[in-house]
């Protein structure tokens, strides 16, 4: 048996927290908010044959490359907080395995590695779209600016992020951006606020001792749950309404979504009552029913 050099083993260490730090886990968030938008766009499960080497494109970028870009420049200036923060112990940047610098040079390189994939491989409106993502990340974390401590912009960041440029980059690669739907954006808007005002509460009494006026911070995590329930719930009533009106296109019946409609209501406001990330996960998969029913829907109905 070969026994690996220290040296070795801290290559192997540091190499591992690189990849606990892009958290992998939420990579699915932005993929799968692309994958709706250009099932919306073609109207079929899989992207047609001639856009498949854009499409597994725009996922490296999507995934690994903006994750990346945005957790490194994050994590760098929350390390005040995340000292404080029982969840984020054994993070690398607070247990020494990475150094403020090492993020430094991840962000440069995943920034320009997603920004040069997704002009070269993509095109020019995806990689605007990436260029403003990219952006947002940076503004959400870094000082002067840092959004997460000015509450209600740093949910519209969040917001506007996967609730509308995310599926928009998934219809990018497929049709004009203009003719996106202005109702999905709007309730993907309304979606993604309800599901990250409960995150705050997760930090709140981390960012309190850190000095980071978050949305909880400042209107009490209770304000942010309940805020969180009206959003949630107006953009299921609001959806209802537009099945059943025919808004976007018509069907016979809007069973699943009728059946399903309290459960999403009833869900979100047992998982916000004590917020974890494992239950904000399982309300996104209560999330995916009536959101694959619908698309079943639109594709079946065609053109």
């Amino acid at each position: 048996m070969v026994l690996l050099r220290p040296a070795t083993h801290r290559r192997a260490d540091r190499a591992w927290a690189l990849v606990r730090l892009t958290r992998p886990w939420f990579w699915p968030l932005g993929w799968a908010a692309a994958y709706a938008g250009s099932v919306l766009a073609t109207r079929t499960w899989l992207p047609p044959v001639g856009t498949v080497p854009r499409s597994l494109a725009a996922l490296v970028v999507l995934g690994p490359l903006v994750w990346t870009a945005v957790l490194t420049v994050n994590d760098r200036h929350d390390l005040s907080s995340d000292r404080r923060h029982p969840r984020k112990a054994g993070t690398p940047l607070v247990t020494g395995v990475l150094t403020r610098a090492d993020l430094a040079r991840w962000h440069v390189g995943a920034t320009v590695a997603a920004a040069a994939l997704a002009m070269t491989a993509v095109g020019p409106v995806f990689a605007l779209g990436t260029a403003v993502v990219l952006l947002l990340g940076w503004a959400y974390s870094a000082p002067p600016v840092r959004l997460k401590s000015r509450p209600g912009l740093d949910v519209a960041a969040n917001a506007l992020d996967v609730g509308v440029l995310a599926p928009l980059a998934g219809w990018s690669l497929h049709r004009p951006v203009t003719e996106y739907p202005a109702l999905i954006a709007a309730l993907g808007l309304l979606l993604v606020a309800a599901l990250y005002l409960p995150t705050t509460v997760l930090d709140a009494d981390a960012d309190t001792a850190a000095g980071d006026t978050t949305a909880a911070v400042r209107w009490g995590p209770r304000r942010c749950r309940h805020a969180g329930l009206v959003l949630w719930t107006a953009a299921t009533v609001v959806w209802l309404a537009c099945c059943h009106l025919g808004v976007l296109m018509r069907r016979e019946s809007w069973t699943v979504q009728d059946l399903w409609a309290p459960v999403l209501v009833v869900g979100y406001a047992v998982a916000v009552r004590r917020p974890t990330i494992a239950r904000l996960a399982v309300l996104c998969l209560l999330f995916a029913v009536p959101a694959a029913d619908f698309l079943t829907a639109w594709i079946t109905a065609g053109p």
